[in-house]
């Protein structure tokens, strides 16, 4: 081999090892650290927005086998989840450095069955019961405080990169372009967090029956209340049911970036006002 082609060869490896080295690098700062996380629907309008982009907390709860990274790229078949990574680590009754999860935390966390990844608000403790009577959520029998907050406005037309159209007040989105409404509310939880929350109309789950939050469990719900799969579905009717301690990934903190676009690539479409908000 001449000095040329030795050169060249040792150009080679060592662009190989930087490689290497940075995924390496990469993966354990997603495995131990930050998970990123793009928001793909509008289950927590308006806290978060369809194309937020943001990085999810993994050291505010501690490890467990759902701290592993998940890699799904369905373009091409990869699915390779949490368990395949960890499996070995499921079941456990404890985290690593854990600690607990704070009620209306916005939390990511691995659907029971099937190991997706979700955001949603943490609304019940374990033991809790956790109810909606008539659009108003109740804890441990007492009504939380619901104040107006005016009118969430959007516009009426396809969202993010699956083209989702949100739903709106009667009267209003009835053509794409048109405004698209919803009642905005102030919600205070029994431990002085506030936040939004968002109503359409008086739909089937704002009239439930009594949860009681299971031990090691949580109860979980959408702040866009008439467009969220969570806690009140159950799993068997393709809902989140009680999520246990075990499949919570972290909480979200802040908000980096957010897109409006088809695309978080396309960043003249990202939105100015969204850069580094914090999560409330």
């Amino acid at each position: 081999m001449s000095e040329t082609e030795g050169g060249v060869w040792a150009g080679i490896k060592e662009t190989v090892k930087t490689v290497v080295y940075a995924l390496l690098i990469a993966g354990a700062f997603r495995t131990i650290l930050f998970q990123p996380f793009w928001i793909p629907s509008g289950s927590m309008k308006d806290t978060l927005l369809i194309g937020d982009f943001l990085f999810v907390n993994k050291m505010a709860y501690g490890y467990s086998y759902a701290s592993c990274p998940s890699i799904r790229i369905p373009a091409i078949g990869v699915d390779i989840g949490a368990d395949d990574f960890c499996g070995i680590f499921k079941g456990a009754k404890t985290r690593l450095f854990g600690s607990d999860p704070q009620r209306g935390d916005v939390v990511v966390f691995r659907h029971p069955v099937t190991g997706e990844d979700f955001i949603k608000r943490l609304i019940g403790l374990p033991g809790d019961r956790i109810q909606v009577k008539e659009g108003l959520l109740y804890i441990n029998d007492v009504p939380v405080t619901v104040e107006p907050a005016g009118t969430f406005e959007e516009i009426f037309g396809p969202q993010g990169p699956q083209g989702l159209r949100p739903r709106c007040m009667t009267g209003t989105g009835q053509n794409v372009g048109d405004p698209c409404d919803k009642e905005r509310f102030i919600e205070t939880l029994p431990n002085g967090v506030k936040h939004d929350i968002l109503n359409v109309a008086m739909e089937p789950q704002d009239n439930t029956g009594v949860y009681t939050v299971p031990e090691g469990n949580f109860f979980f719900m959408g702040d866009n209340r008439d467009n969220s799969t969570d806690s009140r579905f159950p799993q068997t009717q393709g809902g989140v049911g009680f999520v246990p301690l075990e499949n919570i990934v972290g909480r979200a903190d802040r908000i980096m970036f957010s897109s409006a676009g088809r695309s978080m690539l396309a960043f003249w479409t990202w939105r100015s006002d969204r850069y580094f908000k914090a999560i409330e």
